[in-house]
């Protein structure tokens, strides 16, 4: 068997000499690396610092009046109207170079309007001819257009370089309604107001009256589905906002009751056809009871049937 011989190595001399030597190692601050080359500042940046280090550090009172002094100045500008014009004229100065480049507004083109004059609606854009394309408000024109009568809703666009696309979407009318206060509006379906001006172009709708009458689309749909109701209906009244009465013609007043009312309709339509009702001297049809409808007739007499019978 072959031997081999390992040498060992000489072991560190214990001592104060030496536990002081590893202690000093490793207590010794890490070499910094340098990161780039530290330029020196130049001329200017040696006087900013040392007038700022001047003024903050030694002239603390100093410093602050100057900040005061400076505030006040541009507090004058403003005031004075100097930074106010400066910026007019370069908005104008802007402006005008836009328009020489063709971006100026130069046309208006308005589709869907069939009752809102086109001379509404520009006026109602507020945009002004030669206008910058860019800075027009479009948010703002489309509420303005927003608030004219017949306008349900509008859509503006800018198309470029010059024009602005306005598509409008109208109101539509349903009926008449005559306001507690006598005046008549036109009225949307669901009962929201139109206007008053140019009223007598809609004879042919329904007439609406009395306060909560506006929206009446529930009655005039049913009366619509009625043939003989609907050739002699002239308006609808509603009363104390609960129920509704029928004007027919020859003046002559239907009372419809608060609750099922729809049924009260067929019973209408029956006396009027089979019993032919309207021929007798009536001024008046109650069929609020359900078990009795009464009639008065022209010389104020009052009669009533049981239902079921003959008037």
């Amino acid at each position: 068997m072959r031997s081999v011989k390992i040498d060992r190595k000489a072991s560190r001399p214990r001592g104060k000499g030496g536990r002081g030597s590893a202690r000093a190692t490793r207590n010794a601050p890490a070499p910094q690396r340098p990161f780039g080359r530290r330029k020196k500042p130049n001329a200017i940046a040696r006087t900013w610092r040392a007038v700022t280090s001047w003024f903050v550090f030694r002239r603390p009172m100093l410093t602050a009046a100057a900040a005061l002094i400076l505030l006040a100045a541009i507090g004058a500008l403003f005031v004075g109207g100097t930074v106010g014009r400066t910026l007019h004229t370069i908005d104008a100065a802007s402006a005008a170079a836009v328009e020489d480049a063709g971006f100026g507004i130069s046309q208006v083109h308005i589709i869907g309007n069939a009752r809102t004059p086109g001379e509404s609606i520009v006026a109602a854009l507020g945009f002004k001819p030669g206008q910058s394309i860019f800075g027009a408000d479009i948010a703002t024109a489309r509420l303005r257009l927003k608030k004219l009568d017949w306008v349900a809703d509008a859509d503006v666009r800018r198309r470029y370089p010059d024009d602005v696309s306005v598509r409008i979407v109208e109101k539509l009318p349903f009926a008449l309604w005559q306001a507690p206060d006598q005046k008549l509006w036109v009225v949307e379906r669901d009962g929201g107001l139109i206007t008053t001006d140019g009223v007598e172009q809609f004879r042919g709708l329904p007439l609406l009256a009395g306060a909560g009458g506006s929206s009446a689309a529930d009655i005039v749909d049913a009366v619509a589905q009625h043939r003989a109701i609907s050739a002699r209906v002239r308006g609808y009244e509603r009363v104390s906002e609960r129920r509704w009465n029928l004007i027919l013609d020859d003046g002559v007043t239907v009372k419809l009751p608060e609750q099922n009312w729809s049924k009260e309709l067929d019973a209408l339509d029956r006396l009027i056809i089979d019993n032919g009702i309207l021929e007798h001297d009536v001024v008046e049809i109650d069929l609020r009871s359900p078990t009795h409808i009464f009639f008065v007739l022209k010389s104020g007499e009052k009669k009533s049937e049981t239902r079921g019978n003959a008037a």
